[in-house]
Order: structure tokens, then C-alpha cells, then sequence
């Protein structure tokens, strides 16, 4: 084999990983995208219930009785 056949050779080689490095990369870079947007969509809807948890939560303060000054039962 000459060095131009062996060159060649390598070069194919080198190519071959690369494009197999690739491939990979880009298989790691939609599942992570895919997994983000699943987190994001997590997260609004996390949000929304928070939101609406301290709507609740304002509500029903605003609608319980304050303390009273009336004195204890046992004066």
C-alpha cells in the first residue's frame, strides 16, 4: 500500500468517526430538547398552580373573621 492509499485510507476512517461522532451529537441534542420542552411545559403548569393556590389562599384570609376583643370565656 502507498502512502497516498494509506492517507486516503485514514482519511476515510477519520470521516467515518466524525460523521459516527456526529450522528450521535445530534441524536444527544434532540433528546435533550425534547426533554427541556417536556421540563418547560412542567414548570408553566407548576406555575399556574402556585398561582392559583395563593389566589385561594388570599381569598380565603380575606374571608376569614379576625381576631375579636371580646375577653376569654373564663373572665
Amino acid at each position: 500500500m502507498s502512502n497516498s492509499e494509506q492517507s486516503d485510507q485514514e482519511l476515510t476512517e477519520r470521516i467515518d468517526r466524525l460523521e459516527m461522532r456526529l450522528t450521535f451529537q445530534d441524536d444527544t441534542i434532540e433528546t435533550l430538547n425534547q426533554t427541556i420542552t417536556a421540563q418547560w411545559r412542567e414548570i408553566d403548569a407548576l406555575k399556574r398552580q402556585i398561582a392559583l393556590l395563593v389566589e385561594r389562599l388570599e381569598d380565603a384570609q380575606s374571608n376569614a373573621e379576625g381576631p375579636r376583643n371580646e375577653p376569654p370565656p373564663h373572665y
